[in-house]
């Protein structure tokens, strides 16, 4: 898995009702893009995450002719 900052995480709920948990990165703590990650949360809290293989990272594009932002799901 690879994200930078400014990178949403998006972590898919495991059962029936649950949504979906969405972080921003903030900062990049393993080697190279790796996690760990200090995320911000939508609700505004912060916490360091190790994402599994239910997130799915939406990255930041920047450039020219990039309008929208990039997907990889893990």
């Amino acid at each position: 898995m690879y994200a930078q900052v400014g990178d949403m995480l998006v972590t898919h709920g495991r059962v029936v009702g649950a949504g979906d948990r969405t972080a921003e990165v903030t900062e990049v703590l393993g080697p190279d893009g790796a996690p760990p990650y200090r995320v911000r949360f939508e609700d505004g809290s912060e916490a360091m995450l190790w994402p599994g293989p239910d997130t799915e990272v939406k990255h930041l594009t920047t450039g020219p002719g990039v309008t929208a932002a990039g997907s990889h799901r893990l």
